[in-house]
């Protein structure tokens, strides 16, 4: 008889990790990257690579992030939250190359879409 699944080493969709680290401690920078490490073993993802971000002028950790991604086709990208996409105007195009690149956004923290089934205080509960 076959082992269960959760008994076997198996291996979960891969994702790269994103962290924006303008002006962070070393200290702040290993509790965020712990934060997507911790996330994707939670949650049964391969973590391919963490891209840093620490240079508010140039985005060529994003750009070498797309390139591996492009190469790799990985699930998703892990963020801690929306912010370390980058200030607006900048976060809606990075958003709109990890759409075009066919690749999910994956927020540790922040705003999540609401599930219709889900119970809302101040709702009836089912």
């Amino acid at each position: 008889m076959e082992p269960l699944t959760e008994q076997r080493n198996v291996t979960g969709p891969i994702v790269f990790g994103f962290l924006r680290l303008v002006g962070v401690s070393a200290r702040r920078q290993q509790a965020l990257a712990k934060t997507i490490t911790d996330y994707c073993r939670r949650h049964e993802l391969t973590l391919g690579g963490v891209y840093m971000e620490r240079c508010a002028a140039t985005s060529g950790a994003f750009v070498g992030m797309l390139d591996a991604v492009a190469a790799t086709h990985p699930y998703g990208v892990v963020f801690p939250t929306p912010s370390h996409l980058g200030p607006r105007a900048i976060a809606a195009d990075r958003r709109q190359r990890l759409h075009e690149a066919g690749t999910e956004i994956l927020l540790v923290r922040g705003a999540r879409p609401p599930v219709a089934d889900e119970w809302a205080p101040g709702s009836t509960a089912p």
